[in-house]
């Protein structure tokens, strides 16, 4: 599967035309974006700034953290009954809300389907790649494939998340198992880690 990239000349479009609209918010770590009059289910999120996990309420699952800029819920007020999330600050963020009708609205008058298209096709494929992961696959690949989407993040959100919470809380594996794998590859040298976070991997096998 190509990896795509994040499409910033059509977010900056999108945000241009949102921000006098939302609702902004400063947030320091370790919070929960909470929506003030306005349905939590029908909302649409831009990070300007910083980075946050999402997760899908209705079961707890870790959909991802994502670092700004990122847009959430472009289509969620044409979806009859959306998923609401939960955003969880893992630093420092700023960045706004809206009513998604609103959003829509704006998209319409100013005519930026072709923006928000891409954003979506993006957010997508993300999701797609997700799916491709997680589902069918067996235990050991879950836990191995998010160990490598870790090993891409920035060392300072690494040094911020423990990892037997992130790989449970991502594809709800219990926490004995991931411990017990996590054990074996340290003592392997495929990973190594440090008080409970992952500091590098040298090497994953593809079969546990």
């Amino acid at each position: 599967m190509l990896p795509i990239e994040k499409p910033l000349a059509e977010f900056e479009l999108l945000d241009k035309c949102f921000s006098p609209h939302g609702v902004h918010f400063e947030l320091p770590a370790n919070t929960v974006l909470t929506f003030s009059n306005i349905d939590p289910s029908n909302v649409t999120v831009v990070l300007n700034q910083g980075e946050i996990a999402i997760s899908r309420k209705y079961n707890d699952v870790l959909m991802g953290i994502v670092n700004a800029p990122f847009v959430n819920g472009l289509s969620t007020s044409i979806i009859k009954r959306p998923t609401e999330y939960i955003y969880t600050t893992q630093n420092s963020c700023s960045g706004y809300y809206l009513p998604a009708e609103l959003s829509l609205k704006l998209v319409e008058e100013h005519q930026l389907w072709r923006e928000s298209f891409c954003w979506l096709t993006w957010w997508y494929r993300l999701a797609e790649t997700r799916d491709c992961q997680l589902i069918g696959s067996s235990t050991y690949d879950q836990i191995r494939s998010t160990l490598l989407i870790m090993a891409e993040w920035e060392e300072t959100l690494r040094a911020r998340v423990g990892v037997i919470q992130y790989i449970q809380k991502r594809t709800g594996i219990s926490r004995s198992v991931i411990a017990e794998m996590l054990s074996a590859l340290r003592q392997g040298n495929y990973i190594e880690m440090s008080k409970g976070k992952l500091t590098k991997i040298n090497r994953l096998p593809y079969e546990y």
